[in-house]
């Protein structure tokens, strides 16, 4: 009589499992509806190839902007084959995402099979950095520029640890970049850290997270960001000037300086070329691998993509990023989000 009960609580159960199982398949949730990021696994298996297109979101931000929406949506459709990783401050306070109307951005990004959402744990990703010292002793309330700072440390830190391509959240990308290693010139002399790329463990990224410690001066807007970036290519390379013909890319070594038409093909003092209609509508920017449309501009000046305004900046949503123009322009504006790190301003 036991053995026959047994028997019969054990069929109960895995008939139970079954149920739930097809259901969670059915439904996406089990008990509750998930995080809406598809990373259970950590960032460690997901982005262990060092292919990965990484985005940084250093404040609490939840809810990413049309802009941000569109520079990982083109990531995804531009590199459909390797991982866009988001690392969100947000998340890593245990808040529980779901795909609802709430977030619709989250939602439509959370579809793509090779978007992924990890919380930005700072003291983690700093382990076995130089960085990891520096932050532990820091007072980020009395950092003027904190948002900025620790986007520039960890973009330093996840592209050593993880390898890959670094992007600011308004860059909208065009086609993929070929080099391996590389870092971007954005304009004769200057070198930015808005985007950049190398295979793990490289040693000039570890060069700039000691050299970010040793000179570290947040007072000085870009000091741990583009002029640390430059100082060290300098340190490392005599570099001449881009060719006058032509959008030639410099070598550093094993590093390639790409020419500043590579993703800032308007420069800054032109910034408002992008909220213009041009004749041809729809150039074609054959050299570009991604367009740099300097959002901490936009934001100042009040600048927003609308919809049939025939602006070069519409038209780019269009084209290269269809779902959040459809979605998050089409459907009406988002609720004003918060402030967001250089590069992820409010669009």
């Amino acid at each position: 009589m036991l053995k026959e009960l047994r028997l019969s609580l054990s069929l109960v159960l895995l008939l139970a499992c079954g149920f739930l199982y097809r259901l969670s398949l059915k439904s996406g949730c089990l008990f509750s509806c998930g995080p809406a990021f598809k990373s259970p696994q950590g960032p460690e298996s997901v982005l262990s190839r060092g292919r990965s297109i990484v985005f940084i979101e250093t404040s609490e931000r939840l809810e990413p902007p049309p802009l941000v929406s569109c520079a990982l949506e083109s990531a995804a459709k531009v590199y459909p084959g390797q991982p866009v990783a988001f690392f969100m401050k947000g998340l890593s306070n245990g808040t529980r995402l779901t795909p609802n109307s709430s977030y619709p951005a989250l939602s439509l990004l959370s579809a793509m099979d090779n978007v992924f959402f990890f919380p930005l744990d700072m003291e983690r990703l700093f382990e076995g950095t130089p960085l990891l010292a520096w932050y532990t002793r820091i007072d980020s309330e009395r950092e003027q520029y904190w948002l900025h700072v620790s986007a520039d440390a960890a973009r330093l830190a996840v592209v050593w640890k993880y390898g890959g391509v670094y992007m600011d959240t308004d860059l909208i990308s065009l086609r993929p970049v070929p080099d391996e290693n590389f870092v971007a010139a954005q304009g004769s002399g200057s070198c930015s850290n808005g985007v950049f790329g190398f295979e793990p463990r490289h040693p000039f990224l570890w060069a700039c997270m000691e050299n970010f410690v040793e000179h570290y001066n947040s007072r000085v807007w870009g000091n741990q960001g583009p002029l640390l970036m430059t100082r060290m290519l300098r340190v490392r390379c005599r570099l001449g000037a881009f060719p006058r013909r032509g959008r030639g890319d410099l070598r550093c070594g094993d590093l390639s300086v790409l020419h500043p038409d590579r993703f800032y093909p308007i420069p800054f003092r032109q910034w408002g070329r992008y909220y213009q209609v041009w004749d041809p509508p729809d150039p074609a920017f054959r050299a570009s691998y991604a367009l740099h449309l300097w959002n901490f501009m936009n934001r100042r000046e009040r600048k927003t993509v609308r919809p049939g305004s025939g602006t070069l900046a519409e038209r780019l949503y269009r084209r290269h990023c269809p779902g959040t123009y459809g979605r998050l322009l089409l459907r009406g504006p988002t609720p004003p989000p918060g402030p967001g790190p250089r590069g992820a301003p409010a669009a």
